[in-house]
Order: C-alpha cells, then sequence, then structure tokens
C-alpha cells in the first residue's frame, strides 16, 4: 500500500472524500510550483505587486548615428552590472533622425523598452534673440586660443540642450528620475541594488561620481550673470536653503564672490528631473540663455547645472555614488575600499579623487562635512 493509502486509513470514512480532495489539490499545486519558469528568487526589489513601489525613471541619451559603436559598448557595459537585473528603459535623442541600422543594432542589446526621438529647432538651435555672426566671431577668438572646442557650434548646442531643454523632451515626460549616459563610457563595478530607488526612497536629487575643475576661459561671465539673476529676482533665492544648509561653498571659495572652477562632470549624472523641471531653475536657465553665455562664450551644462544645484538643494540631497565605477575620456573614479575589489576590475590607483589641481572631490568632502 503506498503512504497515501495508509494515510487515509487513519481517517474516519465519512471525512476521507473530503481529505482525497484536498491532498489532491495541494499535489497539483506543488507540482505546478516546482516546474513554474519563476522558481528563482526574485532580485532587490522585485516587481512583485505586493512588495514593489516602481520608480518612474529612464536612461537618457543624446547621441548620433556615428557614436554607434560607442554607445553599443556602453549599453553592453550597463547591462551587464546593473541594468539586465532592473530593466529600466532607454531614452535615445538625437539632432537627426536616427538610422534603422542605429535602432536595430542597438534594440537588441537589451529587454527593457527603448525609444528614439528627434530633438525640435527649440532644443536644437539659434533662439532668436542670438547675433549668430558675433556667436562666430567669438567661436573663431577661442579656437584661436586653444579654448577646448572652442571653435565648435554643435558643442555649444549641445550644452545649452543639456541644461535647459533635455527634460522637456515628451518621451521624458512619464519620468521622474534619469541616468545620463554616453558612448565610450566605462562602468566597471557590479550594482546590486536600484539605484532609482535609493535616490527616491532617501530624498536625493542629484548623484555623481566624479568632480572636475572648468576651463575658465569658456566661462568668464558666467558667475557674474548668476550673480545678476540673485540680485534681480530675490523672490526666487527667498526658497532656497540658506549658504550653511547648501553647497554653494563647492563653487566658491570666497563667500561667493567668484567661482572656483568645481562642478560635477555631468556626462555621469543620477538625479531627480523635477530639480531642472522646477520654476525656480528654469528662471535661471532662461536667464542664463537669454544672456547669449552658450554662445558668445561657451558655458558648459557641466557649470550650469553644478552652480544651480549647489544653490537650489540641501546639502543632504546630493550623492557621491562611491560605489560605481566609471571611466570617461581617461578619467576613472574607482572604488578604493577593499570591500569593493570583489564586485569591481577597476585599478584603485587610477582613482581620480584626490588628483590634485583637476579633482574638485576634496572640496566636495570638506564643504559636506562643514
Amino acid at each position: 500500500m503506498s503512504r497515501f493509502t495508509l494515510e487515509l486509513g487513519f481517517i474516519k470514512p465519512q471525512y476521507r472524500l473530503w481529505a482525497l480532495i484536498a491532498t489532491t489539490v495541494s499535489l497539483l499545486l506543488l507540482t505546478m510550483h516546482s516546474f513554474s519558469p519563476m522558481k528563482m528568487s526574485p532580485p532587490p526589489y522585485a516587481k512583485t505587486p505586493s512588495v514593489y513601489d516602481p520608480v518612474r525613471a529612464c536612461f537618457v541619451i543624446l547621441v548620433r548615428n556615428s557614436e554607434l559603436e560607442g554607445i553599443r559598448s556602453t549599453i553592453l557595459q550597463i547591462e551587464q552590472t546593473f541594468n539586465s537585473k532592473f530593466h529600466y528603459p532607454y531614452v535615445f535623442l538625437n539632432d537627426d533622425y536616427f538610422t534603422d541600422e542605429f535602432i536595430e543594432r542597438t534594440k537588441i542589446l537589451t529587454t527593457s523598452p527603448v525609444s528614439y526621438g528627434k530633438l525640435d529647432s527649440q532644443m536644437w538651435g539659434y533662439p532668436s534673440f542670438i547675433n549668430t555672426t558675433y556667436a562666430a566671431e567669438q567661436r573663431e577668438d577661442m579656437a584661436s586660443k586653444g579654448v577646448p572646442y572652442g571653435s565648435s557650434e554643435s558643442y555649444r548646442h549641445m550644452c545649452r540642450f543639456q541644461s535647459g531643454f533635455f527634460f522637456r523632451h515628451r518621451l521624458l515626460d512619464d519620468y521622474d528620475y534619469y541616468w545620463r549616459l554616453e558612448p565610450d563610457v566605462g562602468f566597471h563595478c557590479d550594482i546590486d541594488y536600484d539605484v532609482f530607488r535609493f535616490m527616491r526612497d532617501n530624498d536625493k536629487k542629484y548623484g555623481f561620481t566624479m568632480t572636475f575643475t572648468e576651463y575658465m576661459d569658456t566661462v568668464p561671465t558666467l558667475w557674474n550673470t548668476v550673480k545678476e539673476f540673485k540680485s534681480r529676482y530675490p523672490e526666487v533665492v527667498k526658497n532656497w536653503p540658506s549658504k550653511k544648509d547648501s553647497l554653494e561653498q563647492f563653487v566658491t571659495s570666497d563667500d561667493g564672490e567668484t567661482y572656483n572652477s568645481c562642478h560635477f562632470w555631468s556626462n555621469f549624472e543620477i538625479a531627480a528631473l523635477d530639480l531642472w523641471r522646477s520654476n525656480d531653475y528654469l528662471k535661471l536657465f532662461n536667464y542664463l540663455d537669454r544672456s547669449g553665455g552658450f554662445f558668445y562664450e561657451r558655458w558648459g551644462d557641466a557649470p550650469v547645472h553644478s552652480i544651480a544645484a549647489a544653490m537650489m538643494l540641501r546639502k543632504d540631497q546630493f550623492h557621491f555614488f562611491n560605489d560605481i565605477g566609471y571611466t570617461h575620456t581617461g578619467y576613472t573614479h574607482c572604488p578604493v575600499d577593499p570591500s569593493f575589489r570583489d564586485k569591481c576590475n577597476c585599478n584603485p590607483e587610477t582613482n581620480f579623487d584626490y588628483d590634485p589641481g583637476l579633482s574638485c572631490y576634496p572640496v566636495y568632502k570638506r564643504v559636506i562635512q562643514s
């Protein structure tokens, strides 16, 4: 006799039918679970309706068709180190139409949703108040002085777009957070937690990996223009935290008289979109835009974002992603703590954080701890 038959033998006859039904159903459910393709344990913050509160977040990528191989390299790395576990969507943006080849060869790299958008002339072009003849003369002058990207017209359009328009593109309307990606960068560490959920749950608004000093010949009037804005719009400034509570001392070392050149390197940003969508930032950006500095000089989105965030956010709303190893154009942030060695494949000796004369991380660390 089977074990099942023996167990039924101890049950009163009038209850055996119900016991048989209950046992059969239990065995059926157990069998179905054993052969279910979902029997693996879910990753942290898995998308199960009972425990998961989704974060409306995406990767945002400004890229050209000619940079296909570079962005494929980036996506392969971000999928391997992070997104294969969390499946956040990608938003690709371009000042031209994406080719079929670009779409096919990027879409195949991920199982996450992907979307592709073209920028309009408002986002990528000269506004009506810019004197294009004078702008061209200024580019020639900067080029003659050896200023990086001094002669580049498209670089200026890019900096203006990243400063004031990427977050307004319709493809980002459904998102609250973004992670900016660029072609030909490196990611060196496994990331086993949801960085977007970390940002949201801890009220972080701006995350970075590297800080840099700006080439000051590109922004000779930026700081004074910000000071003019603050003087003309005290009703905006009153909404901002105090100097003590903000990170303003990260971008000025003489109590606001001049810009010290420090900025967060914005080719890597994990941030809240409501920072840039806020009325305060939009008013500041519009003031900067109408001054002409994006075209008559060569204002970068990194100092613009950094100065604005440093003044508008509290210190505790910034986050240094020390655990994300990252390389851009030969500069690397590599976690130096031994606890990261099993998760990272970079050499700690290449870490840029304390590079004298170039990195502003020591300034950030001092201000954040003060």
